[in-house]
């Protein structure tokens, strides 16, 4: 008995071997929303990019404290370029 290959045909055999097509399912994935399943650093700091974010966070007395140590760095350059 012959199998007639119609539309139906195909279209059954495209759903039951639709689990191995691998490109359909590499386009359909588009990465970790959840910020606790992104793993490395690399991730994240382009996730936080994406999104707008400031990564990693950083306190005001942390900006503070940068703030001071630039200060007293530009302070000091100009101390040695002076004599």
């Amino acid at each position: 008995m012959e199998t007639k290959r119609t539309r139906d045909w195909r279209n059954a055999q495209k759903r039951r071997n639709k689990s191995r097509d691998i490109r359909k399912t590499l386009l359909n994935f588009r990465g970790e929303k959840n910020w606790k399943m992104l793993y490395t650093r690399s991730d994240k700091l382009l996730r936080a990019a994406q999104l707008g974010l400031e990564y990693p966070r950083i306190t005001n007395q942390q900006l503070a404290l940068r703030g001071l140590e630039e200060c007293q760095y530009s302070d000091e350059r100009t101390f040695y370029m002076q004599s």
